[in-house]
């Protein structure tokens, strides 16, 4: 009888003991998902800060401050961005003008997240719409432009032989 009594004492501890052991191992229910969360917070983070940057680009592009669109870019492209930003097709040149730029989507890419913007160019009497592609990565601590290159097909009504403003890259 003793070996009974003990088999019930071991068994009714064995069952309070085993929920409290699955739930610090993260196997019982009721928790929240603390591993579902920090996968998803740098996803955002590059998405939110390479929107930034773009924006910032595109802004300063729009306001032709030459010095606003180089702190965008990463270190690698500022001698290239100084030789051909205001160049005569450089993003920067006075003869354009930009009425419109607006940021259509934001990927994953193999080299950093890929901004796709829609950019209205001006010059003279001639208005064309151009897609281009950024890549925005991090570089040390902060994040930064380190591409940009004509992206897809142009949007609907430009003609091909339109005004492109150059890659600063």
């Amino acid at each position: 009888m003793r070996s009974t009594h003990r088999r019930l004492a071991v068994t009714a501890a064995a069952l309070v003991l085993l929920p409290l052991a699955l739930a610090g191992c993260g196997l019982g229910g009721g928790g929240e998902e603390p591993a579902a969360r920090p996968d998803r917070a740098p996803a955002e983070e590059a998405a939110t800060r390479s929107r930034e940057r773009v924006q910032a680009y595109l802004d300063a592009m729009t306001a032709k401050d030459v010095a606003a669109g180089r702190s965008q870019l990463c270190a690698l492209l500022h001698d290239g961005f100084d030789l051909s930003a205001t160049g005569p097709n450089g993003d920067f040149a006075d003869h354009f003008q930009v009425p419109e730029a607006a940021i259509t989507d934001i990927r994953s890419g193999p080299r950093g997240q890929e901004v796709s913007v829609s950019v209205s160019v001006t010059a003279g009497k001639r208005t064309v719409t151009r897609p281009l592609v950024f890549t925005v990565t991090r570089d040390g601590g902060d994040w930064c432009i380190a591409g940009e290159a004509p992206g897809g097909a142009p949007a609907a009504g430009a003609t091909p032989t339109g005004v492109v403003p150059s890659p600063a890259s």
